[in-house]
């Protein structure tokens, strides 16, 4: 009984002792601060594409081109999180998926991955008055290798990149940019500047 009182005391102790300890600091969540990036990323999505002045020639006939699966895409990844309805009020495309093939003009991106890790890409073809298609497409890139599409077609793009683990999490985006065929688009995605630069 005397054995049984001691160790009673013991366990009444140590529970005393451990509800004065510190109080743990509270982390914010990965996934928290990801989806607060993207929801802003769409409203500067939103406020660009109304600002892009309409293309008021008539568009040339374009041949339908089949293009050809490359080892990146995939449409099992998605390219961001799953925002809430009411932070993309004007953007129909927000999550819908590219069509292969695409008709019109071809263009050609390069984005390379200096990073050591692998990333989620996600390729986003704004809605524009000039064009009936819209949406995104999203690849896997390995580390320190590029991607290389050449079946996307004139139009104003806005590209992510992150890691999703959590020890290396980042996201960049490039903003927006306008491309045609009158070259080729390299992209570097630089975590440590926050951005994904154009090559000139």
């Amino acid at each position: 009984m005397k054995q049984f009182l001691i160790s009673i005391h013991f366990l009444f102790i140590t529970l005393i002792v451990s509800a004065c300890g510190p109080e743990a600091t509270p982390t914010i969540d990965p996934v928290d601060v990801q989806s607060t990036v993207v929801a802003a990323a769409f409203t500067i999505i939103a406020e660009t594409e109304a600002a892009i002045p309409t293309v008021t020639s008539s568009p040339s006939p374009t041949p339908t081109i089949t293009a050809t699966n490359t080892a990146w895409s995939t449409n099992t990844v998605a390219p961001l999180p799953t925002l809430d309805a009411t932070s993309t009020p004007n953007d129909a495309c927000a999550n819908q998926l590219l069509p292969v093939p695409l008709e019109g003009e071809k263009i050609k991106i390069r984005i390379d991955n200096p990073t050591k890790g692998t990333i989620n890409v996600s390729v986003y073809l704004q809605q524009r008055p000039d064009q009936s298609v819209c949406g995104y497409r999203a690849y896997i890139l390995a580390p320190q290798n590029s991607l290389v599409i050449n079946d996307l077609v004139e139009g104003c793009y806005t590209l992510w990149a992150w890691n999703p683990e959590p020890k290396d999490y980042f996201m960049v985006t490039n903003g927006t940019t306008c491309l045609d065929a009158s070259k080729n688009w390299t992209f570097d995605i630089l975590p440590a500047s926050n951005v994904i630069r154009l090559k000139e």
